[in-house]
């Protein structure tokens, strides 16, 4: 049961990470509305995928280092990192876009992954101090927040690109500027303001003051043999290992399809803004309802849900041609289906491990998630310019097909408490 001082830090830590969700989801968006484009113009669309792969391997890379950083000092050392790494990363993005630089290019969105982990793992503070009947509802606001940044962001892609351009900076590469600005800020608030840390405190509430010194001993390795034995962990993290490869090969190759329609950069960017917008709505904005319906109903059946988005998604927008419309439909159906599944596989992985073991499970199940999404978006590059984007969305729907085989085939399992307390609960 959460003791009573506790509500008060959770309530602080929620707004504080509401916050730094909002500035550094902008700062994502403005500069990842552009990133297809920029590596296809740099790497080629060959190679756009796989550019864009190093942000995604980034993002999945630096989930371990945050774990061991959570265990060590608490969230705020690693929440702040991540943004400060993505400082460094979009800066080294500019260098690359002026350099015409290919290999300075992938080191560049590698590094800006950081902001990538980082806003996962904000999810996943939001619950250090949440009660285990709200959890899915106090994860789904932080995912939430970033719809605000991430709507507004790629419509300011344009204007950054604009600006830069009498400085001698490529259009596509001024955004990561605005990107930079922007994470700086997020590290800023986090350093400052995230006090008391809510990891640090989770731990004491488990009767050891502070981050206890065993735990700085646990790590993936330790976490592995516990996940594979519990089948709600097992589920969790499928979840949203397959919403994400499924979001980041059909999302990936958008901007490159539409650009393959014959439009001018400009009109091009016009487009892709409204189609990522949409496409970002559909991730964030509608989460609150899935981390409710996650609580009300239980985890399992909002993964059920996400993987029916997910497929109509993949319907939708292989058959959608250049026509705008069907298109924003069919992103917007995609960003659902992410959400569905990253709200109830998060909420179910985090339910069915210890307190003690959990920044370690998250980190694990951050990492396979985000190698998963890095193979996909390697890959769409390739088979869009082989067999072209309709066959990548078919390919896409059926990656889903080991998910629905975990929901369909596996009964709730015995004892489990899926919008209830788990073991070790606070």
């Amino acid at each position: 049961m959460t003791p009573p001082d506790v509500a008060p830090i959770q309530q602080r830590t929620l707004r504080l990470l509401f916050l730094t969700q909002v500035v550094a989801g902008i700062g994502m968006t403005v500069g990842g509305s552009v990133g297809a484009l920029l590596a296809a113009d740099i790497a080629g669309v060959g190679l756009s995928g796989v550019a864009l792969s190093a942000n995604v391997v980034g993002a999945a890379l630096f989930a371990l280092p945050a774990a061991a950083l959570v265990h060590r000092f608490g969230r705020r050392a690693s929440l702040a990192s991540g943004y400060g790494i993505a400082v460094v990363g979009s800066v080294v993005v500019l260098l690359a876009a002026v350099r015409g630089s290919v290999p300075v290019l992938f080191a560049g969105l590698f590094l800006f992954g950081g902001a990538t982990a980082a806003g996962y793992q904000a999810r996943y503070a939001a619950v250090d101090l949440a009660p285990p009947a709200i959890r899915g509802r106090h994860l789904s606001l932080i995912v939430w927040a970033t719809t605000i940044g991430a709507i507004v962001g790629p419509s300011l892609a344009a204007p950054a690109g604009a600006t830069l351009q009498r400085y001698g900076i490529p259009t596509l590469a001024g955004p990561y500027f605005l990107s930079a600005l922007l994470f700086g800020l997020s590290t800023l608030l986090l350093v400052l303001l995230l006090r008391p840390d809510p990891a640090v405190v989770a731990h004491s509430a488990l009767g050891s003051p502070g981050v206890p010194a065993g735990a700085r001993r646990i790590g993936v390795r330790a976490a592995l043999p516990v996940v594979a034995s519990l089948s709600s962990a097992r589920l969790g993290i499928a979840a949203t290992a397959v919403g994400h490869v499924v979001m980041v090969g059909v999302m990936t190759m958008a901007p490159v399809h539409v650009r393959s329609a014959g439009h001018d950069a400009a009109h091009t960017l016009r487009i892709v803004g409204v189609l990522l917008s949409a496409h970002i709505a559909g991730m964030f904005a509608f989460s609150p309802i899935f981390g409710w319906l996650t609580d009300r109903i239980g985890r399992r059946p909002v993964i059920a849900v996400g993987v029916a988005l997910l497929l109509a998604a993949c319907a939708v927008t292989g058959t959608a041609g250049y026509h705008t419309a069907q298109l924003t439909a069919g992103l917007m159906l995609l960003g659902l289906g992410w959400s569905a599944t990253m709200v109830a596989g998060s909420t179910m992985l985090s339910d069915a491990v210890s307190a003690e073991l959990r920044p370690s499970a998250q980190g694990l199940s951050d990492l396979i998630m985000g190698l998963a999404g890095a193979s996909a978006g390697a890959l769409s590059g390739v088979v869009v310019q082989i067999w072209g984007y309709p066959t990548l969305t078919l390919l896409a729907a059926l990656t889903t097909a080991p998910l629905v085989a975990l929901v369909v085939g596996q009964g709730r399992p015995a004892g489990s408490q899926e919008a209830g307390a788990p073991e070790g609960a606070l």
